[in-house]
C-alpha cells in the first residue's frame, strides 16, 4: 500500500496528528453506527464499516468527485453483476463462474498495482455480495443495490462530518524544509498478478461455496469479511499475511465478545455507540502513529472491521435474545474458520508459487 509508515516507534497518542486521526476514526464510525441503528434499513450495518475503511487511512477528506467515485466503485460491480453475471450463472453456470473469477481478479489486481485500497475494497465487496446474495433471488437485487447505495452515501456523509469536526492539523513548520521521500514504485505486472491470484485463491472458493448454498443471504456478513481478506492479501507478504488474517480475526472477535457481554448487562443504543467509539480509540492507537501509520495498521484496522461485522448484525437481531446470542457465537466460529482457511490457502499458494526477490531471481522464503 503506498502509504509512508512512521520511522520511529512513537506512541500513537503522543503525536497530535495521530491523536486527531484516532479521534476522527472513533467519532465518525460511532456516529455512523448510531445513525444506521436508528434507521435500520437492510444491511445498514455496512455503512459504519465503509466509514471505518475510509477513516482508517491517513487520507484527506474526499471531495465530491472522489466521493461519487467511491459510491460508483461499490455499486458498479453490483449493477454489472446483476445484469450480466447473474443471467450467465442461471443459464450457463460455467461461463458465469469464469466471469466472476475474472471480475474478482481485476479488483485485486487494481489494488496490487498501487490503486486506491478503498476503491479496491469497495469493488470487491460489491461483486461478492451481488454474486452470493443476488444469485439466490433476482427479485432482491434492486433492494440490495438500493440498500448498499444508502450505506455508501451515509458512510461518505459521516466521513465529511468527522473531517469537519476534526480537520487535519496544519503541517509542522519544522518539517516543511525536509525532503519528502519518493513514492514507492508500483509493483511490476507479474508481481501484482501473483498477489491478485493469491487473493483470488482466498475469495473465489468461498464465493463459490456460498453461491451454491441456498441460504447464502444469511452469510452476507461472512462474505463481507472474506472480501476484505482478499484485499488484505494484496498488501501483506507470505507468512506475515497468514498471521495477519488470524490475528485480525482474533482481536476483532475479542472486541466483539467484550462489547456483546457489556450489552447483555446494559442493552441500550447509547452504550452500543459508546462501545464502538471506545473500540475506535483503542484500535486506533495501533492504526495511526506519528504523522503516518503504525507498522501493524493493516492488521488492526481489519480487526476493528471484524468486530463491527460480527457485532452489528447480532445487535440488529436482538441484543438480549437467545437466538441472537447463538447467531453471534456462530459468526465468531465461522469467522475463525474462514481466517484459518485463508491462512492455509496462502501457505499452499506460496508453497507452489513462491515469490521472487525484486532485486534478483532468488526465491523468497518469507
Amino acid at each position: 500500500m503506498p502509504i509512508e509508515r512512521a520511522a520511529k516507534p512513537v506512541a500513537a497518542a503522543t503525536h497530535p496528528v495521530a491523536a486527531r486521526r484516532i479521534l476522527r476514526l472513533a467519532l465518525g464510525t460511532s456516529l455512523c453506527l448510531l445513525f444506521s441503528q436508528v434507521f435500520a434499513w437492510p444491511l445498514s450495518y455496512i455503512a459504519p464499516v465503509l466509514t471505518l475503511v475510509i477513516l482508517g487511512l491517513p487520507l484527506p477528506p474526499p471531495g465530491l468527485k472522489l466521493s461519487i467515485v467511491f459510491v460508483v466503485a461499490l455499486l458498479a460491480p453490483m449493477v454489472i453483476g446483476g445484469t450480466i453475471l447473474l443471467p450467465f450463472l442461471d443459464q450457463s453456470r460455467a461461463v458465469g463462474i469464469l466471469l466472476v473469477a475474472l471480475g474478482l481478479f481485476y479488483t485485486f489486481y487494481y489494488t496490487a498495482r498501487g490503486g486506491q485500497p478503498v476503491l479496491g475494497t469497495f469493488m470487491t465487496v460489491g461483486l461478492t455480495i451481488i454474486v452470493t446474495v443476488g444469485s439466490v433471488s433476482s427479485e432482491i437485487i434492486t433492494v440490495l443495490i438500493k440498500s448498499l447505495a444508502s450505506c455508501a452515501v451515509v458512510a461518505i456523509f459521516f466521513v465529511w462530518i468527522a473531517h469537519s469536526l476534526l480537520p487535519e492539523l496544519p503541517p509542522d513548520p519544522a518539517l516543511a524544509g525536509m525532503k519528502k521521500k519518493a513514492a514507492p514504485a508500483k509493483p511490476d505486472p507479474s508481481t501484482a498478478g501473483r498477489q491478485a491470484l493469491r487473493s483470488l485463491a482466498i475469495v473465489f472458493p468461498m464465493a463459490l461455496l456460498f453461491l451454491f448454498m441456498s441460504g447464502s443471504p444469511a452469510y452476507t456478513v461472512v462474505m463481507l469479511k472474506v472480501a476484505t481478506m482478499g484485499q488484505q492479501a494484496t498488501a501483506d507478504h507470505s507468512r506475515a499475511m497468514g498471521r495477519s488474517l488470524v490475528e485480525s480475526t482474533l482481536w476483532g472477535g475479542l472486541g466483539a465478545v467484550i462489547a456483546w457481554n457489556v450489552l447483555q448487562i446494559w442493552p441500550s443504543l447509547l452504550m452500543y455507540t459508546l462501545l464502538i467509539g471506545l473500540a475506535g480509540l483503542i484500535y486506533g492507537r495501533w492504526i495511526f502513529q506519528g504523522p503516518a501509520v503504525h507498522p501493524k495498521f493493516q492488521m488492526v484496522s481489519y480487526a476493528y472491521l471484524t468486530m463491527l461485522v460480527i457485532l452489528a448484525p447480532a445487535v440488529l437481531d436482538d441484543p438480549t435474545g437467545t437466538s441472537a446470542g447463538i447467531a453471534f457465537s456462530n459468526r465468531i466460529y465461522l469467522f475463525l474458520l474462514v481466517a484459518v482457511y485463508g491462512t492455509v490457502a496462502v501457505a499452499v499458494f506460496d508453497a507452489f508459487w513462491p515469490a521472487k526477490s525484486s532485486t534478483s531471481g532468488e526465491v523468497k522464503t518469507s
